[in-house]
């Protein structure tokens, strides 16, 4: 049985989260959290906080804990706000500020 968990809207680039999600997959949670608490990343903030809710839905149904793995983590692109900078003579320059889609799924390990 799998238990999902995930954090939409997040205000983090999905280039970015996207390298800390790569580093998860396939670890067993307590090895997960550990690399998630000792990454100097932003996005390890954001990916702890949808592992303890992985974990917490796994709980909920009774699942061993012990034995959860980090089956699946990706990052999907979220929507992009688009705001403007003034700049000299009347110009303006775009601001991109993305935003992703967090996902992560446990499995439990036979």
């Amino acid at each position: 049985m799998t238990y999902p968990a995930s954090h939409r809207f997040a205000r983090i680039s999905p280039r970015k989260a996207r390298l800390v999600a790569d580093l998860i997959r396939g670890l067993r949670i307590d090895a997960a959290m550990n690399e998630l608490e000792f990454s100097k990343k932003r996005a390890a903030w954001y990916l702890k906080a949808v592992l303890k809710s992985a974990v917490a839905n796994a709980e909920e149904q009774e699942a061993d804990v012990s034995n959860l793995v980090v089956s699946e983590s990706w990052v999907d692109e979220g929507p992009v706000m688009k705001r403007f900078h003034p700049k000299d003579r009347g110009r303006a320059h775009p601001i991109r500020k993305p935003s992703s889609h967090l996902h992560v799924v446990l499995d439990e390990k036979a």
